[in-house]
C-alpha cells in the first residue's frame, strides 16, 4: 500500500504510494459514483501499520483534484471520552460560510462542530438537545455540504472512537446521507467495538458499505518502491522480517541505514508484547528516540501524553520550557519525523502507534504532570470543562473540590448528547468524592445521576446494580433519592423484561417501615401499574390503578390523577373495555390538556399511554397530538426511553391514515433511539411495529418488511407477553403479503394461540382476517369460515369501525369463494364506509380495491371503475406501496372485456426475471418451493434448521424479484 503505513492527520502527502491498485481502483470507483447509487461508506481495515492511512489520504488527494469538499478526523487512544472527538477533528476547519444561510442546522450540531484543543470548542449541549435529533442534523449537515461537488468524510482510527461518535456512525450507516456525500472509516479490525463492527457488516450485505480489507504488500512492490537502492539479498531479508508490513518495513530500513552510517551491522529483530504489531517493532520505533537529547525526549513525551491539546502553549507550560527553548525541540523532533504539525497549530506523532509507545514508556509520575499541567492551562484560558476533565481525571486523586466540580460540570454538558461521557465523568467525580457519612447523600444522589446515564446509554444492567446500591445504602429520611431510585430501578427491570423482579422490588417498597410517604405511594403505584399488560394482565391490576387513582385525587395531585387515568385508560382499551377505555381516556385527557407543560415532566410517559389508547380506540387526531406533546416533553427532559413509544404511537396512526412516508421515517427514529437504549424487549416491539410500518409503505413481498419482522421475533426470544405477540403478528403479516401463507398461518397462531384470544382484542378482527387470506390460499375453507365468523363475532362485541370493517372484508372473501359476488360487494362497500367514518385511510383505500373487481364481478362496472379510481388515488397520496400493488392487480379491465373476480387477491402478480443470480443453494431451496414443500420439509430434506431456509428463500425472493411461491414455483417451470 503506501510506503508510510499512516500519514499524519490532515495530511496527504508523505511517502510515494506504492501498490494497491485494485485497492485504488475500488477507490476511484466509490468517487466517481458518488451520489448515483454507489455506497456510502467505505471501510478500510488491517492490521496497524499496514497502510490503512496513506491509503485514506490518497482517496482524499484523489477526491480533492475533482473538487470534492474532503474533510478528515481521526480518533486517539487516550481520549476516548472525549464525545464526537473524530467528527469534531474532521469538521475543525470546515469554513461554514456556505452554511450561514441555515444558522438553525449550524446551532443543532454545534455540540460538535468548532474542533478540538486550539481551535474553539464545544460548550455544553442545549438542555433540550437530544442525541438522536443531532445525528439527524448531523445527516443534513453533510448533505448540504455535498451539494457543492461532493464530499468526502475520512475518518481515521475509528476502533479508539468515543461511544457517542460510533453511535452517530451507526446511524449514518443504517441511514445514508442523501446526494453525493461518502465516509471513509479506517480501522483495525481486532480492536474495532463489536457494534461498530456488526453496523459495517449490516451496511455491506446491502451494499451499502464497501469493505477493503489491507494485506501484506508483495515483495516486488515494497522493495521496489521503498528501497530499490538496496542490494536485493538485504532487501529480500528485510521484506521477510517486515512480513510485508508497511511501517515495519520502513523501520527496519530506518535501522538498518542508521546502523550502516554509524559502521554497525544491521537491526536485530526483538520480539515485544504488542499483539497488533508485528514482531520487534516496538524495539525499532524506540530505536529512534536514542539520538535524542534529554529535552528532546521530554518534549516528545510531552506532545504524546497530550494528545489534541498539543499546542506550543500548553506543552511549554508542561515542559517549563521557554519559547525560544521549545523551538529548537519541536524543530528537531519535526527534522527527525518524529512530530507532524496538525491544523490549529496543534502537532502529533508521525504513527498512532509511536505515540503509544512513547505514552508507555513515558515515566507514570511525568505522565500525572504533564496532565495536571494541561489542565491548569486548560482552565486559565477558559476551555470547556469536558476539555479540562480528562487531565484532571488522570492527574487528580486526592480529594479537591475545585476538580470536584469542573468533574460535574463536565457530566452536566454531555448529559443530553453523549450520556456515556457522562457516566465516565460522574464516575471519576465519584472516585474523587470521599467515601464519608458526611458526604454519603452528595454520593447517592450522584449514583443516581450516574445510573440514570448509563440507562440512557444502553447500560442497563449496570444501572440496575448502581441503583440496588443506592437503595441499600439510602437513609429511611432520604426519601427524595430513594423513592426515586427504586421507580427508576424497577422502570430498567421492566426494560430489561425483568418484570417480575421490577414488581417484587416496587411492592416491598410499599410494605417498607416507615411506609412510604402518600406522594411516593402515587410514584410508586404508577410504575407498578405499568407492567400491565406487558407480563401481568391488567385485570389483575385494576385494585392497584383504583388505589393510585384514589389516594392521588385525595392529595390534590393532578398529575398523579392524570397518571392514574392514563394508565387505566390504556389497560381497558388493551382488554377491549372501550366504554370503560373511552371514559377513562377523555377524563385523563381533560386533565392533561389543561397543565401546562413545564408541569407534565413527570407525566410524560402516562401521555405515551393515553396517546396509545385513544390510537386504540380510533381517536387518531386526539393520539398524535397527545404522542407529540409527550414527544417535545421527552426530548426536553431527557426521557429517551420514552421516545419510541411515542415515535411509534405516531407511526401507527400514520398507517391509519396513510401517511407512510411519515410513519416510515417515525419507526427509523424509533429504531436508532431503542438499539441506542440497549433494551433487547423494547427493541423487538420497535422492529415489529417497524415490519408493520414497512408492509404498508412498500411493494407487496418487500424483504427489508419480512426481514424486520424476523429480526423482531429473534430480537425478542422466548418471551411471551404483549410484545412478543406483536412481533409474531408482524411477521405472519409480512409472510402473507410475501406469499407465504402457510408460515403467515403459523406465526399468527404462535401470536395469539390457536383462537387467538392471547391477542389484544382490537388486533383480533385484523389478524382474524389475515387467517382467512391464509386459508383460502391453501385451499382450506372450513378454517376460513370459522376464522371470519370469529372475526364478526369480535367486531360485534368491540364496536368500532377499523375493526367491524375488517371483519365485512372477511365476510366477502367468504361470500366471494362461495360464487356470490353481490353479498361481498355489499360487505365490502359497507366496509369502506366503516373504514371513512373512523378516519382510517389505509383500510379505506384497500377496502375499495378490493371492491372494484367485485362490483364488476356484479355487474357494476362504472360503479367499480370509480372506486379504484379513488382507492388509487388514496394509496398514491399516502404512499402506500403495498395498496399501489393491490391496484395494479386490480385494475378495471378494458372496455368490451371481462374479469370475473373469484378471489380477493392478497399480492399483485409479478413477472419473475431469470435465475442466474441465485447460488447452488438458492436454487435448491426454490426448486423444493415449486414442489410445494413447506419451509419445515424444506430444512428436514436438507438438514438445515428452518430459519436457514428462511433466509434463503428472502434471498431468492429478492433476487428473482418474485413476491410470492406460487410465483417463484411458475418461474421454476418456466425455466
Amino acid at each position: 500500500m503506501g510506503a508510510s503505513s499512516d500519514a499524519a492527520p490532515h495530511r496527504d502527502g508523505g511517502s510515494p504510494l506504492v501498490g494497491r491498485s485494485a485497492e485504488l481502483g475500488k477507490l476511484d470507483t466509490v468517487i466517481d459514483r458518488m451520489g448515483r447509487g454507489g455506497p456510502s461508506l467505505v471501510d478500510i481495515t488491517g492490521a496497524a501499520g499496514i497502510g490503512k492511512s496513506r491509503l485514506m489520504a490518497e482517496l482524499c488527494l484523489r477526491a480533492r483534484r475533482r473538487g470534492v469538499t474532503v474533510l478528515r478526523g481521526r480518533a486517539t487512544e487516550y481520549e476516548r471520552h472525549l464525545p464526537f472527538q473524530p467528527f469534531a477533528d474532521a469538521f475543525a476547519d470546515l469554513d461554514d460560510r456556505p452554511l450561514r444561510a441555515a444558522p438553525a442546522l449550524l446551532d443543532a450540531v454545534s455540540p460538535i462542530l468548532g474542533g478540538r484543543g486550539a481551535g474553539p470548542s464545544p460548550g455544553p449541549a442545549s438542555a433540550t438537545a437530544d442525541r438522536f435529533a443531532l445525528h439527524r442534523s448531523v445527516a443534513r449537515l453533510l448533505a448540504q455540504l455535498g451539494r457543492g461537488g461532493g464530499l468526502v468524510v475520512a475518518l481515521d482510527d475509528m476502533h479508539w472512537a468515543d461511544p457517542a461518535s460510533l453511535e452517530l456512525l451507526s446511524h449514518l450507516v443504517r441511514h445514508p446521507v442523501s446526494g453525493p456525500v461518502v465516509l471513509v472509516v479506517a480501522r483495525r479490525d481486532r480492536q474495532t467495538p463489536s457494534a461498530l463492527t456488526a453496523a459495517l457488516t449490516r451496511g455491506a450485505d446491502t451494499d451499502a458499505v464497501t469493505r477493503i480489507g489491507l494485506t501484506p504488500l508483495a515483495e516486488q512492490e515494497c522493495v521496489e518502491g521503498l528501497a530499490s537502492d538496496l542490494p536485493s539479498g538485504r532487501a529480500a531479508q528485510l521484506y521477510a522480517a517486515g512480513e510485508g508490513n508497511p511501517l515495519y518495513f520502513l523501520s527496519l530500513l530506518h535501522a538498518h541505514r542508521e546502523r550502516a552510517a554509524r559502521g554497525g551491522t544491521s537491526a536485530t529483530v526483538l520480539t515485544n508484547s504488542l499483539g497488533e504489531l508485528p514482531t520487534g517493532l516496538a524495539a525499532l520505533l524506540l530505536d529512534e528516540l536514542t539520538p535524542l537529547t534529554p529535552s528532546q525526549r521530554r518534549t516528545l513525551e510531552t506532545v504524546a501524553v497530550l494528545g489534541d491539546h498539543a499546542v506550543p502553549q500548553v506543552i511549554g507550560r508542561a515542559t517549563g520550557l521557554t519559547d525560544a527553548a521549545l523551538d529548537d525541540d519541536l524543530g528537531a523532533l519535526e527534522r527527525r519525523d518524529l512530530v507532524r504539525p496538525g491544523p490549529g497549530g496543534r502537532l502529533a506523532l508521525r504513527h498512532p502507534v509511536i505515540r503509544t509507545l512513547v505514552h508507555e514508556s513515558t515515566a507514570a509520575r511525568r505522565r500525572v504532570e504533564i496532565h495536571r499541567a494541561a489542565a491548569a492551562e486548560l482552565a486559565r484560558a477558559g476551555a470547556p470543562a469536558v476539555e479540562q476533565a480528562q487531565h484532571i481525571e488522570r492527574s487528580v486523586t486526592v480529594w479537591d473540590p475545585q476538580a470536584y466540580a469542573v468533574l460535574r460540570q463536565a457530566a452536566e454538558q454531555t448529559a443530553s448528547t453523549a450520556p456515556t461521557s457522562c457516566a465516565h465523568w460522574l464516575g471519576a467525580a465519584l472516585r474523587l468524592l470521599p467515601d464519608t457519612v458526611e458526604h454519603g447523600p452528595e454520593r447517592r444522589d450522584l449514583m443516581l445521576r450516574r445510573a440514570r446515564a448509563l440507562g440512557v446509554a444502553g447500560g442497563l444492567r449496570e444501572c440496575r446494580d448502581l441503583l440496588h446500591e443506592v437503595i441499600g445504602s439510602a437513609g429511611p429520611d432520604e426519601t427524595g433519592v430513594r423513592t426515586p431510585a427504586v421507580v427508576l430501578c424497577a422502570l430498567t427491570e421492566r426494560h430489561l423484561g425483568r418484570y417480575p423482579e421490577a414488581i417484587a422490588l416496587l411492592r416491598r417498597e410499599l410494605r417498607r417501615q416507615p411506609e412510604p410517604s402518600p406522594s411516593d405511594r402515587v410514584s410508586i403505584g404508577l410504575e407498578l401499574s405499568s407492567s400491565a399488560p406487558h407480563n401481568t394482565s391488567y385485570p389483575q391490576m385494576r385494585g392497584e390503578v383504583a388505589r393510585t387513582l384514589t389516594e392521588a385525587r385525595s392529595l390534590g395531585d393532578e398529575l398523579g390523577e392524570a397518571g392514574a387515568l392514563a394508565v387505566a385508560a390504556f389497560g381497558e382499551a388493551y382488554e377491549g373495555g372501550v366504554a370503560a377505555a373511552g371514559a377513562f381516556a377523555e377524563q385523563a385527557a381533560e386533565l392533561l390538556d389543561g397543565l401546562p407543560d413545564g408541569d407534565l415532566t413527570a407525566v410524560c410517559e402516562p401521555l405515551a399511554r393515553l396517546g396509545w389508547a385513544e390510537a386504540f380506540l380510533g381517536r387518531y387526531t386526539d393520539a398524535e397530538r397527545h404522542a407529540d406533546r409527550g414527544l417535545e416533553i421527552a426530548r426536553r427532559s431527557g426521557q429517551v426511553y420514552l421516545l419510541p413509544l411515542l415515535l411509534l404511537c405516531k407511526a401507527h396512526v400514520g398507517i391509519q391514515t396513510c401517511r407512510l412516508p411519515s410513519a416510515r421515517e417515525l419507526a427509523a427514529e424509533a429504531e436508532d433511539i431503542a438499539r441506542g437504549i440497549g433494551s433487547s424487549e423494547l427493541l423487538a416491539f420497535v422492529l415489529a411495529n417497524k415490519a408493520q410500518v414497512l408492509v404498508a409503505a412498500s411493494e407487496p413481498g418487500a424483504p427489508k418488511a419480512l426481514a424486520a419482522a424476523e429480526e423482531a421475533v429473534a430480537t425478542m426470544g422466548p418471551s411471551d407477553n404483549w410484545r412478543a405477540s406483536m412481533a409474531w403478528s408482524m411477521l405472519g403479516y409480512a409472510a402473507l403479503t410475501g406469499g407465504d401463507p402457510h408460515r403467515a398461518r403459523d406465526a399468527l397462531l404462535r401470536a395469539g394461540g390457536d383462537d387467538l384470544q392471547g391477542l389484544q382484542p382490537s388486533m383480533r378482527p385484523l389478524l382474524s382476517e389475515l387467517l382467512v387470506t391464509a386459508a383460502l390460499s391453501t385451499g382450506d375453507v372450513d378454517s376460513a369460515s370459522v376464522w371470519a365468523e370469529r372475526a364478526g363475532k369480535e367486531a360485534e362485541r368491540l364496536g368500532l369501525p377499523v375493526q367491524r370493517a375488517s371483519a365485512l372484508r372477511s365476510a366477502a372473501q367468504i361470500a366471494l369463494h362461495g360464487g356470490d359476488p353481490a353479498t361481498a360487494a355489499t360487505l365490502l362497500t359497507e366496509a369502506v364506509a366503516e373504514s371513512a367514518r373512523s378516519g382510517a385511510v389505509f383500510w379505506e383505500a384497500r377496502s375499495l380495491l378490493l371492491a372494484a373487481p367485485v362490483m364488476t364481478a356484479a355487474g357494476l362496472g362504472a360503479r367499480g371503475a370509480a372506486m379504484w379510481e379513488q382507492g388509487h388515488r388514496m394509496a398514491v397520496t399516502g404512499g402506500a406501496g403495498l395498496l399501489i400493488g393491490l391496484a395494479e392487480m386490480t385494475r378495471p379491465p378494458v372496455p368490451g372485456t371481462s374479469a370475473p373476480a373469484t378471489s380477493l387477491p392478497a399480492a399483485p402478480s409479478i413477472t419473475p426475471p431469470r435465475l442466474a443470480s441465485l447460488t447452488a443453494r438458492e436454487r435448491e431451496v426454490a426448486e423444493l418451493v415449486a414442489e410445494g414443500l413447506t419451509n419445515q420439509a424444506i430444512a428436514a430434506r436438507l438438514y438445515l434448521s428452518p430459519r436457514t431456509v428462511e433466509t434463503h428463500l428472502s434471498r431468492v425472493f429478492r433476487k428473482t424479484d418474485v413476491a410470492t411461491r406460487a410465483g417463484l414455483a411458475a418461474l421454476m417451470a418456466r425455466s
